[in-house]
């Protein structure tokens, strides 16, 4: 039986999601020399590699994967022993991290806090993240809740160690300045707008995948003129009339009317997934669990 060191493990799990000995020692304010002795001493005490060389880094090899994935399963099971202990202690109380983007947390963040004024022993610190869609999963390795966001279809790759708590799916309108020649309408097709100047969000995030797939079904490349990941600043570029946006329904709709209008697109289902990020062993405390339902319930409030 090996007698494996819980530490030791947490470190080669933090190696198997951040990618390198240096960011494992960044993140765990230790010296790349001590995570390499810590990965070194765990290979003696199971008697098999778990990385090996490549380049100027290391990779974990195949039993170091396997035992990366039994690592997050301690930690989950360690922390489900900790919620319970602190649960009989007196409840959900302690820190929670929670990163959120900037539109998100315009449509969510009032309410939320509104409602963790019932649970004065939690204290939610707030930090503004805006990346890319496949980049809200690592953000998970150091915030406990991380709120992403991806459009309609399969999560990107990444996200199959973490737990996903969906929250809301906001249809994505298009933005047209008030004297445009489609503002007096409802609803507008994809080829009525395709051609048009478009105000986008920089490549690879949400909004502009919706973007690019709708340019391939017509076959018309989008002309984007600016791209931002401001949402108001889109919208004020749309109401100069420097082009038509996406945008999310529910964030810009409460600022669109006398400044621009809002069209449904008629003939394609255009929407943004949001959704809670959250790694198990963390899912599992009490107080991350508590901020989990308030965010639910929030984003059915918001879509009621």
């Amino acid at each position: 039986m090996v007698d494996f060191d819980v530490q030791l493990l947490a470190v080669l799990r933090e190696l198997d999601e951040r990618g390198s000995v240096t960011a494992v020692a960044e993140a765990t304010h230790r010296t790349p020399s001590a995570v390499s002795q810590q990965l070194r001493t765990l290979q003696r005490q199971v008697g098999v590699a778990l990385v090996e060389r490549v380049g100027r880094g290391v990779r974990l090899t195949d039993d170091g994967r396997v035992l990366a994935g039994l690592a997050s399963g301690v930690a989950t099971a360690i922390a489900t022993v900790d919620a319970a202990w602190r649960e009989h202690l007196g409840g959900a109380s302690g820190r929670v991290d929670l990163a959120v983007f900037p539109s998100a947390a315009e449509l969510l963040l009032p309410g939320l806090l509104t409602r963790m004024r019932a649970h004065p022993g939690i204290e939610l610190v707030l930090v503004d993240v805006d990346v890319s869609e496949d980049e809200f999963g690592p953000l998970a390795a150091d915030h406990d809740v991380v709120i992403g966001h991806r459009p309609d279809g399969a999560p990107p790759a990444g996200r199959e160690a973490l737990e996903t708590v969906p929250l809301l799916r906001e249809p994505l309108d298009v933005a047209l300045p008030l004297g445009h020649r489609l503002a007096s309408r409802a609803r507008v097709g994809i080829d009525d707008v395709v051609g048009e100047d478009w105000i986008g969000v920089p490549v690879g995030y949400p909004i502009d995948r919706v973007l690019t797939a709708m340019a391939a079904a017509t076959d018309t490349p989008p002309s984007v003129g600016f791209r931002t990941v401001h949402l108001p600043v889109i919208e004020n570029l749309v109401v100069a009339g420097h082009g038509v946006a996406l945008v999310p329904r529910y964030t810009s709709g409460t600022r669109a009317p006398g400044r621009f209008h809002l069209a449904e697109l008629a003939d394609v289902r255009a929407g943004r997934r949001i959704e809670a990020l959250v790694r198990p062993d963390r899912a599992v405390r009490p107080a991350v669990r508590t901020v989990l339902e308030a965010l639910v319930a929030e984003a059915l409030d918001v879509t009621a």
